[in-house]
C-alpha cells in the first residue's frame, strides 16, 4: 500500500529517474509511462527492506525502460524516414552548469546512443552519466558483474569512436547565432542564411510519414538553405509563429500556425550551424507541452 513516505522518496528523485529513463528510451511520453508503472511497483515495496532508495529506484526504472525499449524495437524498424528522439523541453539553462548532463541529453548524443544495443545503452547511461557501481547496474540489467564490465567497456569504446568533441557554446554566442538564423530565415535572406551554415551542415527530419519532411538527411549548406527558404516561404505571413526555446539543452525553434508544425533543434560548432534536427511527427510534438526537470 502506498504511503506518504513512498511518494516523498519517489518525488524527490523523480528528475533523476526521468533523466535515466529518457536517456535509455529517447522518448518523453514513454518515460512518463515508465515512471508511472514504476511508481505503482514502488508503492507495493516494504520500505524496511530498501537500503538505498536511489539505487533501488534507479534499478527499478531501468528494468522497466529496457522492457519498453525492447517492446518498441519493431516499431522503430518499420518507421518511415529518419527516427529522432522526442525533443525534451527544458527551463532555460536547465543543464548548462553541468557539462556532462548537458551532453548526455543532447540530440547528437541521443542519436548516437540509438546505435547501441538496449543493454549497452542502459549500462553506458548508468555508468558513464550517472556513475552507478557495477553491482547496482548488474542488478538493474539482470547480468553478472563481469558481463556488465565487458558491456560497459564495449559501449564506451563505441561511443568514443563516434562522438564529436562536445564543447559547449557560450550562451551569448548561441543566442546571437540562433537569433540571426531566425531573422534570416523568416525574412528570406539567403545570403545571411548561408553565412551561418557550416559547409557540411546536415538536416535530419523526423515525420514518421505523418507530416511533410525529407525522408533522408540533407547535407550541404546550399541544399539545406534552399530547404529552409522553401519551408519558411510556405508559412503564410501572419499565420506562422516562430518561438525560441531550450530543447535538450540547445537552442530550438518552435514553428506553429493553426497547430504546432515542428520543433527544430540547432547544433552549433566553431560559430556555424552544423546540424538541424527537425521533429515534425505530431505524436512526438506532444512532448513539448510542458518543460521537464532533469538531474543526475
Amino acid at each position: 500500500m502506498s504511503t506518504d513516505e513512498h511518494a516523498e522518496r519517489f518525488t524527490l528523485l523523480r528528475p533523476l529517474l526521468f533523466t535515466i529513463v529518457y536517456e535509455i528510451l529517447g522518448s518523453v511520453t514513454e518515460s512518463d509511462d515508465v515512471l508511472q508503472n514504476s511508481y505503482l511497483r514502488w508503492a507495493e515495496v516494504d520500505l524496511a527492506t530498501v537500503r538505498d532508495t536511489k539505487s533501488y529506484l534507479a534499478q527499478l526504472v531501468t528494468r522497466q525502460a529496457l522492457n519498453a525499449l525492447r517492446a518498441g524495437a519493431r516499431r522503430r524498424e518499420d518507421y518511415i524516414g529518419s527516427w529522432l528522439p522526442e525533443p525534451l523541453l527544458l527551463e532555460a539553462n536547465d543543464a548548462s552548469a553541468d557539462v556532462l548532463l548537458a551532453e548526455s541529453v543532447s540530440m547528437a548524443m541521443l542519436v548516437l546512443l540509438e546505435t547501441l544495443t538496449p543493454d549497452e545503452r542502459a549500462v553506458f547511461v548508468l555508468r558513464e552519466v550517472f556513475g552507478f557501481g557495477y553491482h547496482d547496474i548488474a542488478t538493474a540489467v539482470g547480468k553478472s558483474v563481469a558481463t556488465v564490465r565487458q558491456v560497459a567497456h564495449r559501449a564506451r569504446e563505441h561511443v568514443q569512436a563516434r562522438r564529436k568533441r562536445f564543447e559547449p557554446v557560450d550562451a551569448a554566442t548561441t543566442t546571437r547565432i540562433t537569433e540571426q538564423f531566425m531573422t534570416a530565415a523568416a525574412s528570406g535572406d539567403l545570403d545571411g542564411l548561408l553565412s551561418l551554415l557550416a559547409p557540411d551542415v546536415t538536416w535530419t527530419a523526423d515525420s514518421g510519414g505523418k507530416a511533410t519532411a525529407a525522408r533522408r538527411p540533407v547535407v550541404g549548406a546550399e541544399k539545406v538553405a534552399a530547404l529552409l527558404m522553401t519551408m519558411f516561404r510556405l508559412g503564410r505571413p501572419g499565420n506562422l509563429r516562430i518561438e525560441m526555446v531550450n530543447c535538450n539543452n540547445t537552442p530550438a525553434i518552435v514553428l506553429s500556425g493553426e497547430r504546432l508544425e515542428g520543433v527544430f533543434l540547432i547544433e552549433i560548432a566553431d560559430g556555424k550551424i552544423t546540424n538541424f534536427y527537425a521533429i515534425r511527427n505530431p505524436d512526438k510534438l506532444l512532448a513539448v507541452a510542458a518543460p521537464r526537470q532533469i538531474s543526475r
